[in-house]
């Protein structure tokens, strides 16, 4: 799926600073914890609690913070519809890893069991 190279930019240039206070919302509401969500990222990302909290601290865009991240190989596997896209259609990369985050918290809110949201079978 072709996203716009306006959206791709917006995207880009979005603080996770900004962002995560709405993970931690959205996944609260739903009787999951912040800890479960600090799991899920650190699954796809490969940074720990002390480093998201640095990188919040430092208000890096999310462009900024996937050059960072070591993306998990098994990441290509998450598959599904977020935000009107079909994620392993997306073509753009940074919007792709954005929308794997995405996906990752929506399936944490909506009740999948960890082992399902971590790839693990």
């Amino acid at each position: 799926m072709i996203t716009t190279p306006e959206h791709d930019a917006k995207i880009a240039k979005m603080t996770f600073s900004s962002v995560y206070p709405h993970y931690v919302t959205k996944v609260e509401k739903k009787g999951r914890t912040e800890e479960e969500l600090l799991q899920v990222i650190e699954w796809l990302t490969g940074f720990d609690k002390a480093q998201l909290d640095k990188l919040k601290d430092e208000k890096v865009t999310f462009e900024t913070f996937f050059n960072q991240a070591t993306l998990n190989p098994n990441a290509e596997l998450i598959t599904g519809v977020i935000c009107g896209y079909k994620v392993q259609d997306i073509q753009t990369p940074l919007t792709k890893q954005v929308r794997y985050l995405d996906k990752l918290v929506d399936e944490l809110a909506k009740g999948k069991k960890m082992e399902k949201i971590l790839r693990e079978g």
